[in-house]
Formats: structure tokens, C-alpha cells, sequence
């Protein structure tokens, strides 16, 4: 340690070496935290998780058949079924597949028509294969949807994943408050196209029922009457065509019970030729009853049909009508696509609307400059608690700044030492973020620095803290005790804490080494080793530097020796 005394000494001795010193700790803190906005380290709030299984959503246009809807699901389970990792595969065509925890956040038990279907894939165990589920949903994305969207169009098909953390709709929602529909509608289809241009955003979804046409079969009464028909006639022979009913039984000697007989038209037959009034007028053409005198009567007859417009769900929060415009992100944090998204919102809405920020960090208001309609916009999802976490996780940093610094200036009576000390324990901050960009570079997946990163750099503070102060004690007791010259104190003290503090360091290293594979707390491992690692440094040749500055640390007395009378 005699060298290290006398590295850390010439350093002391010299104000230009001082002053490098200083520079290049700041100089690496700007740098660091430079990373973020760069994009070099991405911020997320939890990297993705490796899962057993995923689902892949099936929505086509309403009004839709079953057998298109059966069509599309074919075409992505051919391709899911040549993947060697894919163990089974389960098809819900029309319904929803039984909850999972992503079907549960998502609301697909719900789905119950005929132009909707869902996928369950159950893969390997993720331990046994070396693609992780959220890369295979990246790969396999755009095969599924560039071959089978495109049977059916205005087809979606969405490679939906287990949540890795929280439970969030999706990964950014925004929210369209206003309550005009059609206003809302049109508002809710720019948004939506603006996610669909935005790099880094798949899965876009308007979570509102389409408008379209139906027609009423209202039997009249007037007619029927007049006719020699039964009201029932009419309801039962439409039933019959188009749904199906029983008609009678047969007994049979090896069924314990009568059989029902069954009766509808047949696929073909009940199938209309197209969507308009006179494909259904035709359809009804063909369809006759007999009345009590015998004669047939066309059912068109005896049938009013009526156009309408089918009524939407109405969806509501905070007693406030909206719309959901959702997207997931493609292996990247959501928090560069939603800024890259909103800019564009921001650009191409300025031309019609009044733009106001609103409560919210990123949320905003549009006044319509014709009409003065106002729309607000706000962000929720992944996003919204990647953003919240954040914060959160900040206040408590601080707060924990604030206490350990109260009691710091207690036990020292100065705020210089203080100050010494808490600069040692926020510059670990250097080591946690450059640690995210090493590990992104050795490791195959992106790096995320998570919300379990934050919390080890909070978790450093102490640790941090406590290097500064026993450099300092050590250094005061020198000084006061043995009368040793203030810089040869300080190196003394820095040498001879040099291997305790080291120690500390590699029992912290080693214990986190653990952490740092593990797909949601590696952010936890890899900021306690990088953050360990810059506490180190910055104990043994930033913090010296400073005690050298800080005239609290002058306790020269009458007993105290020279640095000649040392020697």
C-alpha cells in the first residue's frame, strides 16, 4: 500500500493532477448520464420476459364468417406448426381462449363473434431452448402477418405476450376523451396511423366497434292477419332457415333416448350473396308459408325489412366518454416510439387545433380553431408506469439523499464534509450506467436500465456513503491524534482503507454476479457491480481530491508536523 500512499500523495501534491482528477469525474458523469437521451443505454420499465407460451389474436372485419375467420387461423397455425420450439398448439375460433394472465389485462374472455379467434402456443420450456419467446415473436411477426392478413381485408393479427411486469392494457395506450363519437372516431383513426408509422410500434388497435349496416326483419302484424299466417309462422320459419331447430324425433333400439332431428338450410344455401338490401330481398323471395287456405304466401309479403345502423359499445372512464388507440413495442423501450409519436401528433394536428399540455407530463389538449371542440389525449399503459415508477423511484432517491445527508451534517458539523460525502455517493451513478452499456455489448439482447436498476443505485448510496466517511474519520484521527500533515493524512488514509473498501466491493460483485442473468432483476445486478465498482474509484481518487479543497478538514495545531519532520 506504500505506493498507492504515494500515488495518492503526488496527486495531493500537485494542483494541475487535482484539477484532471476533478475534470475527468465530471467529465465521466456527463457522459454517463449523456447515454440516456443518446440512446445508447435504452430506459425501460422491465426488459421482456422469457415465457412458455404466447397468444396471437385473430380480428377480422365484422361481419366476417366463421369460415374466413377459420381460414385466417389455418394460415398462421401452418406457420406456427413448423417451428421445431412449438410443443402444441390450441385454436378458439369465435370465443376467446380460457384466461391467462395476458387475456385477463386484455379483456379476451370477452370476445364472442364470429370474426374473432385466438391462438394459445405452448413452446419448450425456456430453460431447454436458446430463443427466447419475445425474439420469437419478433421473428415471426411479420411472416404471420405479411402471408395471412392479407386473405381477409382490414384483417389484424396481433403476437400478444405474457406482461413482464405490471398489468397494462398495452405497452402505450393513448386515451381520446371527447364526446362527440364521430369527432372521436376520426380523431382515434389519425392517432392510430400515426402508431402505425412510428418505428418500433406493432400491434396497432382502435378498441372501438366498427360501424356498420344491418337490417331488421320486423314482422307485419297487418299482413299476417290479412294473410291467414300466425305471427309464430314467421318467427319460426326464419328461425329455422337461418339458425336451426328441431322439428321432431326418431326412436332408435340403441340410443336409450329419442333423437332429435335437426333441421336448417344448408351453408350454401343460407349464405347471401352480398352485404346489400337486395341480396336479402332476394334471399327472403325464395322462402314461402302456406296460410289456413292453402295457398303460399312469400314471406317477403308479410316482412318489413328496415336498414339500420348497429349500435356500438359505449365506453366510459371517469364518467367521460373514449377511445383507445393501443400499441406494443418490438424489443424497445416505449419511451423513445411514444416522444417520436407525440412529436408527430404534435406537427401534423397544429394545423387545425389549438395545442395545450395539459395535468400530465405528456399529455395533451386540442382545441378545435373552427369549432372550438376540445379533444384531450392522454397516456396509459406500460408507459404511463414506466413514467410513474420513475418518478416515484427519483423521489425516494432524493428523499434518501436528503436524510442521509441531515444526518451526515449532524454527525460532522459541516456542511463541506457533507457535501464530500454525498458527491462520492451520487457519482456511482457513472458506474451504473455505463455497466448497462457493457452489458448490452457482451450480451445478445438489448440492456435495458430498468426500474429494478434505479433501486440498486439507491441501495448504493450506502455503500457509497460509507467509503467517504471512513476515509474521512480515518483521515480527522491522523491528523488530531498522531499530528500528521493534512495530505499525508489523507493519503495514509486512502492506502490504508484502500483493501477493506476493496473487499467490500468484490463480496458485492460477487453476490450480484448472480442477479445480473436474470431477465427481470439483472438491471438490479448489473447497477450494484457497474455502481460498486465506480464507488470504488471515485472513493479512492475523487473523494482525497476533495478533503484536500475542504478547509473543514484543516486541523493544524501547534503539535502537528511538518511533512519534513514526517519524513
Amino acid at each position: 500500500m506504500k505506493k498507492f500512499e504515494k500515488f495518492i500523495y503526488n496527486i495531493l501534491e500537485h494542483k494541475w493532477k487535482k484539477f484532471f482528477v476533478i475534470l475527468l469525474v465530471l467529465v465521466a458523469l456527463a457522459g454517463s448520464i449523456a447515454m440516456i437521451p443518446t440512446k445508447i443505454v435504452w430506459v425501460k420499465m422491465l426488459p421482456g420476459k422469457s415465457a412458455n407460451t404466447f397468444s396471437v389474436y385473430i380480428d377480422l372485419p365484422t361481419g366476417s364468417s366463421k369460415e374466413q375467420t377459420k381460414e385466417v387461423t389455418e394460415c398462421v397455425i401452418d406457420i406456427l406448426k413448423d417451428e421445431k420450439e412449438v410443443t402444441d398448439i390450441e385454436s378458439f375460433i369465435g370465443m376467446g381462449a380460457p384466461l391467462d394472465y395476458a387475456g385477463l389485462v386484455k379483456g379476451s374472455a370477452f370476445k364472442n363473434s364470429e370474426n374473432v379467434a385466438e391462438i394459445v402456443v405452448n413452446l419448450t420450456d425456456k430453460h431447454e431452448r436458446e430463443e427466447r419467446s419475445y425474439n420469437m415473436v419478433h421473428r415471426l411477426r411479420p411472416i404471420i402477418q405479411k402471408k395471412c392478413e392479407s386473405l381477409v381485408k382490414q384483417t389484424s393479427i396481433k403476437l400478444i405476450e405474457q406482461p413482464a411486469g405490471p398489468p397494462t392494457l398495452a405497452s402505450i395506450v393513448a386515451e381520446i376523451y371527447t364526446p362527440n363519437e364521430k369527432t372521436r372516431r376520426d380523431f382515434a383513426q389519425k392517432v392510430a396511423n400515426i402508431f402505425k408509422n412510428t418505428p418500433g410500434l406493432v400491434d396497432v388497435d382502435i378498441m372501438e366497434d366498427e360501424l356498420y349496416k344491418k337490417f331488421h326483419l320486423k314482422p307485419n302484424i297487418d299482413k299476417i292477419q290479412k294473410s291467414g299466417l300466425a305471427v309464430e309462422q314467421v318467427q319460426k320459419i326464419l328461425y329455422l332457415a337461418f339458425e336451426g331447430m328441431g322439428v321432431g324425433v326418431k326412436n332408435s333400439e340403441n340410443y336409450p333416448s329419442q333423437i332429435e332431428l335437426f333441421l336448417r338450410l344448408s351453408d350454401s344455401t343460407r349464405r347471401f350473396d352480398d352485404k346489400s338490401l337486395e341480396a336479402v330481398k332476394k334471399k327472403l323471395a325464395s322462402f314461402e308459408l302456406m296460410n289456413q287456405k292453402g295457398m303460399m304466401v312469400p314471406l317477403t309479403e308479410v316482412v318489413d325489412i328496415v336498414e339500420a345502423t348497429n349500435e356500438p359499445t359505449i365506453m366510459h372512464k371517469n364518467l367521460r366518454r373514449y377511445t383507445n388507440v393501443i400499441a406494443e413495442t418490438d424489443l424497445v423501450s416505449q419511451v423513445y416510439p411514444l416522444l417520436e409519436a407525440r412529436e408527430t401528433i404534435m406537427k401534423e394536428f397544429a394545423k387545425d387545433y389549438e395545442i395545450q399540455k395539459t395535468d400530465y407530463l405528456f399529455n395533451l389538449r386540442f382545441i378545435d380553431k373552427k369549432t372550438g371542440e376540445v379533444i384531450d389525449l392522454k397516456w396509459d399503459g406500460e408507459m404511463k408506469v414506466t413514467l410513474d415508477t420513475f418518478r416515484d423511484l427519483g423521489l425516494a432517491f432524493i428523499a434518501a439523499l436528503i436524510l442521509i445527508y441531515l444526518l451526515i451534517v449532524v454527525y460532522y458539523k459541516s456542511y463541506t464534509l457533507s457535501n464530500i460525502v454525498m458527491a462520492g455517493s451520487f457519482l456511482s451513478i457513472i458506474g451504473v450506467i455505463v455497466g448497462h452499456w457493457v452489458a448490452d455489448l457482451v450480451t445478445r439482447d438489448t440492456f435495458f436500465l430498468t426500474a429494478t436498476s434505479l433501486i440498486g443505485f439507491i441501495a448504493l448510496m450506502g455503500i457509497s456513503s460509507r467509503n467517504s466517511i471512513l476515509l474521512i474519520d480515518f483521515a480527522k484521527a491522523l491528523m488530531i491524534e498522531k499530528h500528521i500533515p493534512k495530505r499525508r493524512a489523507i493519503a495514509i488514509a486512502t492506502a490504508t482503507r484502500a483493501r477493506p473498501i476493496m473487499l467490500t466491493a468484490i463480496a458485492i460483485i460477487l453476490g450480484s454476479a448472480l442477479l445480473a442473468s436474470d431477465p427481470i432483476f439483472g438491471g438490479l445486478g448489473v447497477a450494484l457491480i457497474g455502481g460498486t465498482v465506480a464507488a470504488v474509484v471515485v472513493s479512492l481518487l475523487f473523494i482525497p481530491v476533495l478533503m484536500d479543497n475542504a478547509k473543514a478538514m484543516d486541523f493544524t495545531d501547534e503539535q502537528t508536523r511538518s511533512e519534513e519532520e514526517f519524513k
